[in-house]
């Protein structure tokens, strides 16, 4: 394996499931990880009108605030029957405070109510690297899926207990952390990043 680009990599979030997934996708490159939660970083206003662009304005602030390069993660879940929501707005689309109770709840709610037999959706992740210089390199991945009929499992965060990746029976929310990084959209944007940053 080629050696680190960088010894110290600061992941530019303040969700705790999005880091421990990162965390454990790294933990073979020998980087050590640091948060922008840990160094008490503000979060910056997600302006952009799709996951690349709001990944960018949280690595470039990132990095510009700490000196480190920072890599960050901007993902949702599109339903391709509420065309594409909640989308980037992901987090924040059942409203302040977030609760993504709420939100799967909502989804499930407006399925139901516009009578479509099209449950197909997709999880898509966009990683942002922007190092001390101002250079960035951005990384998308996707995974495929149904909505499934209610909430299911307790494992995972977010969207989790409602995709149902294709090929499986199960919830994200259902299956162990470790099945679903194996196919997660998470882990194929990081394919992509480990690929192109380590050689």
């Amino acid at each position: 394996m080629a050696t680190a680009p960088f010894p110290k990599l600061l992941i530019a979030t303040h969700n705790a499931g999005k880091l421990r997934e990162i965390q454990a996708l790294l933990a073979p490159h020998g980087v050590e990880v640091v948060s922008a939660d840990s160094l008490g970083l503000p979060v910056p206003d997600e302006t952009e009108a799709t996951f690349a662009g709001n990944a960018l304005i949280k690595a470039r602030a990132a990095a510009a605030a700490s000196g480190l390069p920072s890599l960050s993660d901007d993902s949702g879940l599109e339903v391709f029957a509420l065309g594409g929501d909640p989308g980037v707005r992901s987090a924040d689309w059942a409203g302040e405070p977030r609760d993504f109770g709420r939100a799967m709840d909502e989804v499930l709610r407006r399925l139901a109510a516009s009578g479509s037999a099209d449950r197909s959706a997709r999880f898509v992740s966009t990683l942002a690297l922007v190092r001390p210089d101002g250079s960035a390199q951005v990384f998308e991945g996707e995974v495929r899926g149904t909505i499934a009929d209610a909430r299911r499992g307790t494992r995972g965060f977010g969207y989790d207990p409602i995709f149902i990746a294709d090929g499986d029976s199960q919830t994200f929310g259902e299956i162990e952390p470790a099945e679903k990084y194996a196919k997660s959209h998470r882990t194929r944007a990081f394919e992509l990043f480990v690929t192109a940053v380590f050689g």
